[in-house]
């Protein structure tokens, strides 16, 4: 075993005692160690320094945190220590091997980053402080798919229960075609010294990198970070936020559905990605959650059946982008189920005047726009009573491409990026607050047409989530002024529309307003030379058509 020969105790400076560079010895992955912080269980391990301060992380961040989570050992989406240790808990904080004070390769979101997770997790539970129960929670890195979801698919002996915040649950389907994080500052030098630029190259793997060079689910890349989310049966909490479109939203709903925990509760929020795990009544859900599941201290009713499998915040009305006392008056409702039982699939066909209706229009049409610079297309719906949609939504299109001119090279493929807007009554846009609190649309979805091939014998397909593999034998030909009838999953949303309120249907080929640091410009994934040209979706009849998810009215909770 390692000897903790870098560890330092303080027991005068708070009113916990703090063991900072505790080694941890690993059994699953390879052998070497970890170092974490040890507070006077509940577990986290990630890339972005343990010894790094919030406040020297992300400052303008840090300076809007609940006054009453900032004790000095606080650092970036992990649970504030302070807090946590005078409600009984134990707080542990991992570096992730490779970054910070741990030693080794990075290679973030990995099979090998789990496996070390997953030790930490059985270490935990196995020292002479702890009662042998390990909860989860943390929010993004520290809840995904190289922590919380795929560590707690392996079954850790003594993970009792799980809040994975904010957090994507499949590697491939929820980020691909995406921009990883950009490079930052992890903190103060390691403990072993600086590694010269040669060393630290050969010992990381980029994301961003390696996300452009792999591109189907069969290659090794994504198929060794691939994992079996039904192997999930501790307790789980899993909070989406509605404003997560390009990032975590859709992992925490299909989380959620293919756990097999018996208790298990999906709660969804709105905000920015950083304040809200911090709000006072956000810090009581998950503490109420955790006594329940690691203390048998259940005052909130989550065993007995008190608390409902979903709740829903309901994004009526304008509450403005980034405000988070308006935003905390959007009404609210519980469910008993995701999707919610009674939802009314409806089609809104598109139509030749480039509006939305609930009967296909008889005549036939093509509108056309230029694939990389054109002005995307809409189509319009204008509400005569209030409209709630909640649930999945699949926009069915039928497109084709023709090259700009006679003489220029044919395209190969086809992107289609789609988009919902919501306009007030006075045709003014309503915004709601994104990842980095800058205003995002109700919600968008992807296809790229050569990977359109849907698995409908798959047990996960459904008419309004088409379930796809994504491996290189799916790669389909698109060929010049040939018509497809394509599927596109748009992610899961919520929005309510008042009397006169409109939803707009946006088809492009490229990003369009809302998608803040996650833009899709990546050269070698979106070169022009296979995407450039005329892009046509044909409209009328039934060749295209936006299926809803519509709630019959019911009274909310406030």
């Amino acid at each position: 075993m390692a000897e903790d020969k870098f560890v330092e105790v303080d027991r005068e400076s708070f009113p916990y005692i703090s063991m900072k560079n505790v080694d941890i010895p690993l059994k699953t992955h390879e052998k070497g160690l970890l170092r974490c912080n040890k507070y006077p269980v509940i577990a986290t391990y990630g890339p972005y320094g343990k010894d790094v301060p919030y406040e020297v992380f992300f400052k303008k961040s840090w300076d809007q945190v609940n006054p009453d989570m900032k004790s000095t050992y606080v650092s970036w989406e992990t649970p504030d220590p302070g807090l946590w240790t005078r409600q009984g808990y134990i707080a542990v904080r991992t570096d992730e091997r490779g970054s910070g004070q741990s030693p080794g390769e990075l290679d973030t979101m990995s099979r090998g980053a789990s496996e070390v997770s997953f030790d930490v997790v059985e270490w935990c539970s196995e020292q002479e402080w702890s009662s042998g129960k390990v909860g989860s929670l943390g929010i993004s890195y520290f809840a995904g798919t190289g922590t919380q979801w795929r560590v707690t698919a392996r079954q850790p002996k003594g993970l009792a229960a799980i809040i994975p915040w904010e957090a994507m649950s499949d590697y491939y389907r929820d980020r691909y075609g995406k921009p990883g994080r950009a490079s930052r500052q992890w903190g103060d030098d390691t403990l072993e010294g600086d590694l010269d630029e040669q060393t630290l190259f050969s010992n990381r793997r980029d994301q961003t990198k390696d996300t452009a060079a792999h591109r189907f689910m069969d290659e090794d890349y994504y198929n060794t970070r691939n994992f079996d989310l039904s192997s999930i049966e501790v307790p789980l909490l899993s909070v989406a936020n509605w404003g997560g479109i390009l990032l975590h939203l859709r992992g925490n709903v299909i989380g959620w559905m293919r756990a097999s925990s018996s208790y298990k509760f999906l709660r969804f929020i709105v905000g920015r990605h950083d304040l809200p795990f911090y709000y006072p009544h956000s810090a009581q859900l998950q503490l109420s959650f955790l006594d329940a599941f690691l203390k048998d201290n259940d005052y909130d009713g989550w065993k007995s059946g008190q608390q409902p499998r979903v709740h829903l915040c309901l994004r009526k009305g304008d509450c403005g982008v980034d405000d988070p006392e308006r935003e905390l008056k959007f009404p609210s409702r519980a469910e008993v189920d995701w999707p919610i039982p009674d939802t009314q699939y409806t089609k809104f066909f598109l139509t030749t005047k480039q509006t939305l209706f609930r009967e296909p229009d008889p005549s036939i049409n093509t509108c056309t726009y230029e694939a990389l610079t054109g002005t995307p297309i809409t189509f319009l719906y204008k509400t005569s009573s209030s409209l709630e949609i909640t649930g999945h939504i699949l926009a069915r299109l039928t497109v084709s491409y023709s090259r700009e001119s006679p003489n220029s090279s044919p395209p190969t493929d086809i992107d289609l990026f789609v988009t919902l807007r919501k306009l007030n009554a006075h045709g003014k846009e309503v915004f709601y607050t994104g990842t980095m609190g800058d205003p995002f649309p109700i919600v968008k979805g992807w296809l790229r047409v050569s990977l359109r091939k849907v698995n409908t014998e798959h047990p996960f397909h459904r008419h309004y989530l088409p379930y796809r593999d994504y491996t290189s034998a799916d790669v389909q030909p698109v060929q010049e002024n040939e018509r497809y009838q394509v599927d596109v999953e748009v992610w899961p949303t919520n929005t309510v529309l008042d009397p006169n309120e409109t939803l707009v249907l946006e088809i492009a080929c490229h990003d369009t307003q809302g998608v803040g640091k996650f833009s899709h410009k990546h050269l070698d994934d979106q070169d022009p030379a296979v995407f450039r040209g005329l892009n046509h979706i044909q409209v009328g009849q039934e060749s295209g058509y936006l299926l809803l998810p519509l709630i019959p009215s019911r009274a909310a909770l406030n």
